[in-house]
C-alpha cells in the first residue's frame, strides 16, 4: 500500500525526512524504515540481540540495547534457560551515526540492558539491567557507568519526565515502578503494580505515569508525585499488556497486547477501551510518526510492521523487516542519506 495521506499526484503528507528505527533481535540488525514511503531504506548491522532503541533528540544517533544474554523464549522452563551461558563482552548500548549508518561505538549500560532512556538533553542515559535487577545511569560524553541503583527484579521499562529530574523504571517480578532521582539515582518513591509490569509512558506534564501490565492484563494510571495508583484500565480477555505509546497532547493511549495481537486504544479522559486494530504477530514495540497520524507495530512472530492510520484505525501498510523486531523508536533523518 502507499503512504499514509498521499495528496495530489502521490505527495505524501507524512513530514519529510522523518524515519522508523526497528530493532531484530534474532536478526542482529536494526532496519531503518522512511516514514514518507513505508519502505525499508536500511539495515543495519548492530550486535547480539538488539531490543530497546532511542534516538538522540537532535537526531544523530540511535541507540540501541544489545546483550549478551541467551534468549529464552517463553516455552522454555527456567532451569533450562539458567544453564545456558552468557557473553557479558556482548553487553552494551550501541550508538548508530545516523548519517553514516554505522555503529560508532558501543557504550557500558550494565549487564543484560533491555530497555533504557535518555535524558531530554541527550547527555545521559539510564538503562534496566534485567540480570541484575538493576538500573544503569551512563554519562553518554565519557562512555562511562556514573552509577547503578538497585531496582527490584527483573526491570525493563524505564522512561524520563519531561524535565529530566526523574528516571522511572518497571521491576517485572517485583510488580512496582521505582522513581530514581536522575542525576544522583537516589531512590525517590516506589509504587505497586499490578502483575508483571512492562512499559511505562509519562504525561506531558510529567504528574502521571501509565504502566502497562502484562500478567494484570491492564494498564495503570499512577500519580507520580504520590507513588499511587489512581485507575485501573482493563484490557480485552486474553490480552498481554506490553508497549505504549501517548498521543501527542496525551489524550489518546495505544496499547500492544502481545500475543492478544492487538493495538487497543485507550481514550485517556474517559480511561476506556474506545478502539482495536488488528495488527501482526505479537506486536511489542510500539511509537507514533507524522504527528501521531501513524502509529508503527514490530510484530515479533511475523518478523514484521505494522502502519497503523491512527485516524482511520486501520492498517495501512505492512514492511517485513529482520528476524523478530522488538522495538520501534521514530525520530528526524537528521544528516542521513535518503
Amino acid at each position: 500500500m502507499g503512504a499514509l495521506g498521499a495528496g495530489p499526484r502521490g505527495r505524501a503528507l507524512a513530514p519529510p525526512g522523518e524515519l522508523a528505527y526497528v530493532t531484530n533481535e534474532a536478526g542482529r540488525t536494526l532496519s531503518v524504515i522512511d516514514v514518507a514511503t513505508d519502505q525499508v531504506v536500511a539495515t543495519i548491522p548492530v550486535g547480539t540481540r538488539p531490543r530497546g532503541v532511542r534516538i538522540a533528540p537532535d537526531g544523530r544517533f540511535v541507540y540501541v540495547a544489545l546483550s549478551g544474554s541467551p534468549r529464552c523464549p517463553p516455552t522454555m522452563p527456567d532451569a533450562e534457560c539458567a544453564r545456558l551461558t552468557a557473553d557479558r563482552s556482548l553487553d552494551g548500548i550501541a550508538e548508530v551515526d545516523a548519517a553514516t549508518r554505522r555503529v560508532r561505538r558501543v557504550l557500558p549500560g550494565g549487564t543484560d540492558p533491555e530497555q533504557f532512556a535518555l535524558s531530554p538533553d541527550g547527555r545521559r542515559l539510564y538503562a534496566a539491567n534485567e540480570d541484575a535487577g538493576a538500573a544503569s545511569i551512563v554519562d553518554v560524553a565519557s562512555g562511562r557507568v556514573v552509577t547503578s541503583v538497585p531496582v527490584g527484579r527483573e526491570p525493563e521499562g524505564v522512561r524520563v519526565s519531561p524535565d529530566g529530574r526523574v528516571a522511572y523504571v518497571t521491576s517485572e517480578a517485583g510488580n512496582t515502578v521505582v522513581a530514581l532521582d536522575a542525576r544522583t539515582g537516589r531512590v525517590r518513591g516506589r509504587t505497586t503494580v499490578d502483575a508483571r509490569p512492562r512499559d511505562l509512558v509519562v504525561t506531558p506534564d510529567g504528574r502521571r505515569l501509565y504502566v502497562s501490565a502484562e500478567v494484570g492484563g491492564t494498564v495503570l494510571l499512577v500519580d507520580a508525585g504520590r507513588d499511587s495508583v489512581l485507575a485501573r484500565i482493563a484490557m480485552p480477555a486474553g490480552a498481554k499488556p506490553m508497549g505504549l505509546a501517548l498521543a501527542p497532547g496525551g489524550g489518546t493511549l495505544y496499547v500492544a497486547t502481545g500475543r492478544h495481537g492487538t493495538i487497543e486504544i485507550v481514550d485517556t479522559e474517559t480511561r476506556a477501551v474506545v478502539g482495536s486494530v488488528r495488527v501482526g504477530a505479537r506486536p511489542w514495540g510500539i511509537a507514533l510518526a507524522a504527528g501521531g497520524r501513524k502509529l508503527y507495530v514490530a510484530n515479533g512472530s511475523s518478523n514484521d510492521v505494522s502502519v497503523v492510520d491512527t485516524g482511520a484505525r486501520r492498517v495501512v501498510a505492512t514492511i517485513p523487516v529482520g528476524a523478530l523486531p522488538w522495538g520501534v523508536a521514530v525520530g528526524p533523518a537528521v544528516g542521513a542519506a535518503r
